[in-house]
């Protein structure tokens, strides 16, 4: 980090701060805390959901995961535009209308208070959860560049999200993470450019792209079935699209961003800007990791990414094993490297026989090297006597910090943590109004007044921020967090969105049955999760699938008069 970075880098986090506290001044009241008073313009509440969704892991670990696994991540999101139409036609129109707070109070209006409390506490389990790794990410980046304890750099960033969240609230929040998601999108474009722009002399964009997807790099669409592999066609788009319905139907974290609306039309607005701009943005990053591939062709990578971890073999390691770890790894860059130069130059000469020769000797040395990179975490994994080394979320940020010009690397860093910032603020202070609202003013103090309310939401956002720091410290093991976070969030969504579609279309089914069908759903989904080699994007369709069966077969075996489902009642 150069002075340059170091000023680019402050100036931003002293902005956002500042700025987040100057537009949350004078939140005088509940609804304007927890709601901004549903005044927000839709493309502020656009930029809001999606800084909410692109935490520092989608910088950090997405662009690592596309230089391991490649680019068939991007599949995940393949039912996002169909989840933001449905949910514009139906989620939208109902939670405005109904008045509520929190997408759960408007189970109880469907329901009961039981079937709302359960929904709730599932709530707060599964993006408390999230929002400890959320807040590791940004942990990783300091780690990487300064060699700060995680201790040390949770408590910063939590402490400057605390500090304009508690004060501002809601409104905070999304006029923030507008801002936010400004320098996210600057910080996008000039990664990617600046990636190929230090490619070899000689390499054209065309020639990566070609070594990218030569290592299998550039696999966007896998058109194979297959119940045991996590990214493809089906998968992304079945239980993708259920996870997004989940996601941003049934989160209170994204409900929360789109009830800030000033109107329907403009919280319709703002799910449908995501629907289109979504998908581009993820292409970009994973392209990204995968132009940080090739880059890595030529210049010669370290064994491992995690610079601690690499020190501490060096220091503890004996040298018989090391050595020929190091010899293997060394001499298939050499290999890959030659090889790749030789693709490149029989493609400019056409001579596909010499091409189709370097290709093969290419990605023999592709896997050479990726064994010698196993054989390195196993070591890592000895030496500190633990398992489950993984150093995928390193990747890009290694690249970052010792390739990248001076106020680039500021910029870039100064996106992470706008990304960290952003979805964190936004987590904690949907947090804080579940907990308010659908626990302590529904069950412990009823009678609560405004001011009380109001104070008491205060605390409660101190309270999930404090906690997203304490949790972080035990997110360290997880793998690439991209995949650690959706996986947490996969374990609850099917029972939450199976609940909301039983609110939705199915008006016979009455309380008992709804909290049954949660249950039910629940514990489907653990069994898959412990039990079955089940991708975790299925998990989504499972829960939903047993809490709706569930549900009507109870009811059927249990019939009851007709619930009228809320429209214009308020909360």
């Amino acid at each position: 980090m150069r002075p340059l970075d170091w000023l680019v880098l402050g100036g931003a986090l002293l902005f956002f701060v500042v700025y987040g506290l100057y537009k949350g001044r004078g939140t005088g009241t509940v609804k304007g805390y927890l709601l901004a008073g549903k005044t927000m313009p839709w493309y502020a509440v656009a930029l809001s959901i999606m800084a909410t969704q692109a935490s520092a892991i989608t910088f950090i670990s997405t662009t690592g995961q596309s230089y391991v696994d490649g680019m068939r991540f991007l599949q995940f999101y393949f039912g996002l535009p169909l989840a933001m139409v449905i949910l514009a036609a139906t989620a939208v129109p109902i939670f405005h209308r109904t008045n509520v707070y929190t997408a759960y109070q408007y189970l109880e209006l469907r329901f009961d208070a039981k079937t709302r409390s359960l929904v709730s506490l599932v709530f707060l389990i599964q993006r408390g959860l999230g929002l400890g790794l959320t807040l590791y990410a940004l942990a990783v980046v300091l780690t990487v560049i300064l060699g700060w304890s995680d201790r040390v750099t949770t408590l910063l960033i939590g402490g400057l999200v605390i500090a304009y969240t508690v004060s501002g609230g809601a409104k905070a929040v999304a006029w923030t993470d507008m801002q936010q998601m400004l320098i996210i999108f600057s910080g996008v474009f000039v990664a990617l450019g600046t990636v190929i722009y230090l490619l070899p002399e000689g390499i054209s964009l065309r020639d990566a792209v070609s070594l990218a997807g030569a290592a299998g790099k550039l696999n966007v669409v896998d058109l194979s079935f297959d119940w045991k592999s996590r990214y493809n066609i089906w998968s992304g788009l079945i239980g993708g699209t259920f996870l997004q319905l989940s996601y941003f139907g049934t989160d209170q974290s994204q409900v929360q961003r789109y009830l800030t609306g000033k109107s329907i039309a403009h919280s319709r607005l703002s799910l449908l800007f995501n629907a289109v701009a979504k998908i581009p943005m993820q292409f970009l990053i994973l392209f990204t990791g995968a132009m940080v591939f090739v880059f890595f062709i030529f210049e010669r990578p370290p064994l491992l990414f995690q610079q601690v971890e690499l020190n501490k073999i060096h220091s503890r390691a004996a040298p018989r094993d090391l050595e020929p770890i190091s010899h293997q790894f060394n001499a298939a860059f050499e290999q890959r490297k030659q090889a790749a130069q030789g693709i490149v130059e029989a493609h400019r000469r056409g001579h596909p026989a010499l091409a189709k020769q370097s290709l093969a000797e290419y990605r023999q040395a592709q896997q050479q090297l990726d064994a010698a990179r196993r054989e390195g975490a196993r070591l890592a994994e000895k030496v500190d006597g633990l398992p489950g080394f993984n150093d995928t979320n390193y990747i890009f940020l290694s690249f970052v910090t010792r390739y990248m010009p001076a106020g680039v690397v500021g910029l870039i860093l100064a996106a992470v943590f706008a990304a960290a910032m952003s979805s964190s603020s936004g987590e904690i202070n949907s947090l804080a109004t579940v907990t308010v609202i659908d626990i302590y003013r529904r069950h412990i103090r009823k009678d609560a007044t405004e001011r009380h309310t109001l104070r008491a939401s205060r605390i409660a956002t101190a309270f999930w921020g404090c906690y997203a720091i304490a949790f972080a410290q035990y997110a360290k093991n997880l793998g690439a967090l991209i995949e650690a976070v959706n996986i947490v969030g996969s374990l609850f969504y099917g029972g939450m969105l199976g609940v909301f579609v039983l609110a939705f279309y199915f008006p016979r089914v009455r309380g008992t049955a709804a909290f049954a069908g949660v249950l039910a759903g629940e514990a489907a989904i653990f069994c898959a999760h412990f039990f079955t080699q089940v991708s975790y994007l299925w998990y989504n369709v499972i829960g939903c699938l047993v809490v709706v069966a569930t549900a009507l077969a109870i009811s059927r075996f249990r019939p009851g008069n007709a619930m009228i489902v809320p429209s214009e009642r308020s909360a």
